[in-house]
């Protein structure tokens, strides 16, 4: 069961495959970030206009800081990761050149996953990790939602459906929030979990919202 299919999705990623991973949020496509071929397949895939960035994708808050440099609270970090936001910092030298090299910000995902998380440890990098779907099209929550996307797929865990296949907001994907500049949080995305992950902000740790 579980080991293999952390086993298998991992050696799909190793060998530069793109795989289809359920979320806390939605479904998923994820390469690894440090592999260059594997991220223009992403794009490809989905036909992604290649301005927008990718996300990375951890299994634990303590990877973040090799690959981002942090201006908030470890604190703040753990009170929103892991889960369905999206926190965009400052990247580091150790990041991909290739991965979104318009830009000297990354977005980090930790989804409150389990298989994810596992799957994130097993890799030696961060993973880069989107929508499972066509751009501009909506986000899945069930494996036969991205049928198109299958033939140039590795590898596909089935993890059923994703929350409510009937509600909308369930596809509204993770909250993107800007926290590059310091005292200050910029909202880039709503998303799924904005109210609460604004009172964290706000009320525990007192910054202020930004003009996006």
């Amino acid at each position: 069961g579980w080991r293999e299919a952390v086993a298998a999705a991992a050696g799909a990623l190793q060998a530069g495959g793109l795989v289809a991973v359920p979320t806390d949020t939605v479904y998923g496509v994820a390469c690894l970030a440090q592999d260059s071929g594997a991220v223009r397949s992403i794009y490809s895939l989905k036909g992604r206009n290649g301005r927008k960035p990718l996300a990375i994708c951890l299994g634990d808050v303590e990877r973040l800081y090799r690959y981002c440099h942090v201006s908030v609270p470890d604190e703040l970090l753990r009170d929103l990761l892991p889960g369905p936001v999206t926190l965009v910092l400052k990247r580091s030298e150790e990041l991909n050149k290739d991965l979104n090299p318009f830009t000297s910000l990354v977005g980090v995902r930790i989804p409150n996953h389990p298989f994810m998380r596992d799957l994130a440890r097993a890799c030696s990098g961060p993973l880069a990790l989107t929508s499972a779907n066509i751009s501009c099209q909506a986000s899945t929550l069930t494996v036969s939602e991205f049928q198109d996307l299958w033939p140039q797929l590795s590898l596909i865990i089935d993890g059923g459906p994703i929350g409510d296949v009937q509600s909308p907001e369930c596809r509204l994907g993770s909250t993107v929030v800007d926290l590059s500049v310091p005292g200050r949080f910029t909202v880039i995305r709503p998303g799924c979990a904005l109210t609460p992950t604004v009172e964290i902000l706000r009320q525990k740790y007192g910054l202020v919202p930004g003009s996006s």
